[in-house]
């Protein structure tokens, strides 16, 4: 199962968490289940959110079986690039210099994001402070490309590919 919902986009997602036939806190599972898997071997995630993530999860199960309304992204996990803010973890834009900045506001595409009840499970790696092309030039890991570990995913958003 876990390789079926990893395989869904966003859409095919979000209709099986809506139909009920698939729970938010299952796909949510499913995506740690693979980041606990694969990330030693890929270092794309700067972050993760597990417990807020499942958390959201079950809320918007929550819902969803007591009918009440939900967003567009309701259930849907997501990640995001480590240099939207957030007023939960740090953001660090890939740098030691922010490796300890905490937002005291969320970015718009946060607020966004929220609104819709997407899932949030964690921040990816990126070229520090975006400034590259291979996601080789972040100040705190690097990430390979998952297909071929010996080549770089790209970037500056190299986490999120």
């Amino acid at each position: 199962m876990n390789g079926e919902l990893l395989n869904m986009d966003c859409r095919q997602l979000r209709e099986a968490i809506a139909t009920g036939e698939i729970k938010s806190a299952a796909a949510t599972e499913a995506v740690f289940s693979a980041i606990e898997e694969y990330e030693k071997t890929i270092g794309a995630y700067i972050s993760t959110f597990k417990e807020r993530a499942l958390a959201k999860a079950k809320e918007v199960d929550t819902k969803i079986i007591s009918g009440e309304p939900v967003g567009g992204l309701a259930g849907v996990p997501v990640a995001i690039k480590d240099n939207m803010c957030t007023t939960f973890g740090a953001t660090t834009c890939a740098s030691k210099i922010l490796e300890n900045f905490h937002s005291p506001y969320n970015a718009t595409v946060i607020e966004k994001l929220l609104a819709a009840d997407a899932v949030i499970v964690g921040k990816t790696n990126m070229d520090e402070f975006a400034m590259g092309s291979s996601t080789e030039n972040s100040g705190l890991k690097q990430t390979v490309n998952p297909w071929d570990t010996s080549r770089v995913p790209g970037g500056s958003s190299g986490g999120s590919a």
